[in-house]
């Protein structure tokens, strides 16, 4: 795998990035009493997911960069669940959360993909 210098050139970044802006223009439609609850629980995790790449691309090993896309991993996860629990709470429509969702699956395969390499021995 060759070195990256920044984590602004990782497409998975930049995904991450675009399904942050795509949760918050969603989670700017929920009722106003759900603000510190369900809102800023989705909006924190799915932060934490460039956030998570970006620190791990920052550490001197791979060992500690996969560890950190695990992290943005988990995040996503509970991404995922925040957008389902706001479809069955009616905050939200199935077709309105489609691109969002669509997102998150792409970068959830681009995460593993990204850890497992982290992870295998360097030939």
């Amino acid at each position: 795998m060759e070195p990256v210098r920044s984590h602004r050139e990782l497409t998975v970044w930049r995904k991450g990035m675009d399904l942050v802006v795509e949760v918050y223009r969603l989670s700017a439609g929920f009722p106003r009493d759900e603000m510190y609850r369900l809102t800023s629980q989705l909006t924190r995790a799915v932060v934490s997911v460039p956030a998570n790449i970006a620190e791990g691309n920052a550490r001197g090993t791979p060992r500690d960069y996969a560890r950190f896309v695990g992290i943005a991993k988990g995040s996503l996860m509970e991404t995922e669940t925040f957008l389902f629990l706001a479809i069955r709470l009616g905050y939200i429509s199935k077709d309105d959360a489609r691109p969002a969702l669509a997102l998150l699956t792409e970068v959830s395969k681009m995460l593993t993909r990204l850890r497992s390499r982290l992870s295998s021995p360097t030939p």
